[in-house]
């Protein structure tokens, strides 16, 4: 199904209809209206196995104690899920080098429940802005197999730390313009240069990855089904998802093109589960309208996992700038784990 067609299944559609009566008024940028007061909700009262959540709250041994300190702020146990990146300057990063993951690693292997959540980037200098010729020839060779054995590398790095059931978000937000890994240079190129890291992780002994495909909310630089490698090679339908830009309203976020909806529709089609790895408030300041639309959504379509980024200008924890926001959060997560 083309996800930003007009067909929608009934499903889809009554999940829409029930989290536009949740959000009470239609402005979502706080200024326009006065947003609602929090209150429990939905997700109190959804259906369905609880959401496994968690907080993007840095990298290392100091995150990994403010997991648990997340938990304690919201008065809950500490949450199931923990999320690290893996940096992204040069092959030795991706490999997983750094003493940084070993603490995570501990972290995840202390209860059999946990899940740790892993963003790996496809390519060195991650984050050099380097132009699109040199991104096409990257892939290019990536595609050809060059830099199969960093990705293998990482994954007995992975299995000998004892975490082999990581969850790998691979490449995210490739349908935008911010990573060397992006796909809209060439497509084709990414499409299979994404199989061979899939390939290459799989083949060492002991594993259990799954992988998720992750792209950012709406169409960005290119649309992110072009993008998509295939079912074969991809277990989860992730979706960054920020309240930005400015003015876009929540009901907007689900409809756009290429937007929400459309991410639950395209996991349905391919049999796969959903996920948030990001998320958060952004161009629209402190929004509590966002955060009760955003928590009510996902409780409603109760993904694998969702992490909020906590850190200024997108948290609720760490960043004192969005109290309102907070509240919500705050009030809504009853429903998850």
């Amino acid at each position: 199904m083309a996800p930003h067609g007009t067909r929608r299944s009934l499903p889809a559609l009554f999940t829409v209809a029930l989290a536009l009566v949740l959000l009470t008024g239609p402005a979502c940028v706080p200024g326009v209206e006065s947003p609602p007061a929090p209150a429990r909700t939905a997700p109190a009262q959804a259906s369905g196995p609880p959401t496994a959540y968690g907080a993007y709250v840095g990298y290392g041994a100091d995150a990994v104690r403010r997991v648990a300190e997340f938990g304690a702020w919201l008065g809950r146990p500490e949450p199931r899920v923990g999320h690290a990146y893996l940096p992204g300057e040069n092959w030795s990063d991706i490999e997983g080098a750094s003493n940084d993951l070993a603490p995570w690693a501990d972290w995840r292997r202390k209860e059999q429940d946990r899940l740790l959540v892993l963003n790996v980037p496809m390519l060195d200098r991650n984050e050099a802005h380097l132009p699109d010729d040199v991104v096409r020839a990257e892939l290019a060779d990536g595609a050809a197999g060059r830099y199969d054995d960093h990705f293998r590398a990482l994954a007995r790095r992975l299995v000998q730390l004892g975490v082999p059931d990581t969850e790998i978000v691979l490449g995210w937000e490739m349908n935008g313009t911010t990573y060397t890994h992006r796909c809209a240079p060439a497509p084709a190129s990414w499409k299979g240069y994404w199989t061979r890291i899939v390939t290459a992780m799989r083949s060492v002994p002991g594993q259990r990855f799954r992988f998720d495909f992750t792209p950012t909310r709406g169409r960005d630089a290119i649309p992110w089904t072009e993008c998509y490698p295939g079912d074969d090679y991809v277990d989860v339908i992730g979706m960054d998802a920020y309240d930005a830009p400015r003015g876009l309203s929540f009901s907007q976020q689900l409809t756009e093109p290429y937007g929400l909806l459309a991410q639950v529709d395209f996991a349905r089609a391919h049999h796969k589960p959903v996920a948030y790895p990001e998320w958060g408030l952004f161009d629209n300041g402190d929004n509590p309208t966002y955060m009760r639309g955003m928590l009510t959504w996902m409780a409603g379509q109760h993904p694998l996992y969702q992490t909020i980024s906590d850190y200024c200008p997108h948290g609720v924890w760490r960043c004192r700038d969005n109290p309102k926001s907070s509240a919500v959060y705050r009030s809504l997560t009853d429903g998850q784990s």
